[in-house]
């Protein structure tokens, strides 16, 4: 009878996986569809809740339709936690810190309703908002892009010092060429100054009034553009690394060429047929 139970519990877990986790399965990919669904909604009514005349005339309903997706999703938590094979793996991941955040505010504010000593708490409520994050683990190319930005962590991470490192050297000098008496009353705030330049953003609410500071701020301007194109053209090399087709151990018996793709029946580099099995 042991076994038997075991048995049934092993296939209803395996069951509940497969819906839960792969989203391959027609049934994963209904269950997808309602999630995604539910998240787009609930962060519907998370914003609309943030608006007074919205809250004050249909604060009611709104608040039934949070605790109606707070439940939606405390269950699917409930769900991952039992399907996943190392539960305090799935936990600590990044979904699952989001799936966590996604119910902890509603709970939270009913565990201490609203009042002016509250108020830290109520504010947690906003972390509803970070529901919209779980749409991303229900889109498959969203996965690629993910490994792109990982493989172009360390070249990024580098770039940004690179920038930084600029924008210290960039605020130092502009507060040597401007002084206080022209708004750079310190180094940090013309770092500041540098960062919203070299950004090419310009709020204007400090600007250099020399000569010599505006031609220096051109030349921050003009690099500006180079810093923007830089991070771009780092992903974009590893997305379409990510993206192009699986090579193959193929090589040319002719002219001994490799990485050939899977199906390719010429050798690319001296077109020469390229036999099946060769390997």
């Amino acid at each position: 009878m042991n076994l038997k139970g075991n048995s049934q519990k092993n296939t209803l877990k395996k069951r509940l996986y497969q819906i839960v986790f792969e989203s391959d399965t027609p049934a994963g990919k209904r269950f997808n569809e309602f999630l995604i669904a539910c998240i787009i909604l609930s962060v519907v009514v998370v914003m609309a809740d943030s608006v007074s005349t919205v809250n004050e005339s249909y604060g009611t309903l709104l608040y039934g339709l949070e605790l109606l997706f707070t439940i939606l999703f405390t269950l699917e938590y409930i769900l991952r936690l039992y399907c996943a094979d190392k539960r305090i793996h799935y936990a600590r991941s990044f979904f699952g810190i989001v799936d966590l955040l996604a119910i902890l505010p509603t709970y939270l504010s009913l565990i201490f309703p609203g009042g002016q000593y509250f108020l830290a708490i109520r504010i947690l409520r906003v972390l509803r908002i970070f529901r919209v994050f779980k749409l991303v683990q229900f889109i498959r190319e969203a996965g690629m892009l993910i490994r792109s930005l990982r493989a172009s962590a360390r070249k990024i991470i580098i770039f940004l010092f690179t920038v930084v490192t600029l924008a210290v050297v960039f605020g130092s000098l502009i507060y040597l060429i401007e002084g206080e008496e022209n708004g750079f009353t310190s180094i940090p705030k013309s770092i500041y100054w540098a960062i919203v330049t070299l950004t090419t953003v310009g709020y204007g609410d400090i600007s250099p009034k020399t000569g010599i500071g505006q031609f220096f701020a051109s030349m921050i301007m003009i690099l500006g553009y180079s810093v923007i194109a830089v991070p771009t053209g780092i992903v974009t090399v590893e997305m379409s690394r990510t993206f192009e087709k699986p090579r193959s151990n193929k090589f040319c018996p002719q002219c001994t060429g490799k990485s050939h793709e899977q199906d390719a029946r010429y050798c690319k580099y001296c077109g020469i047929e390229l036999s099946a099995d060769e390997q």
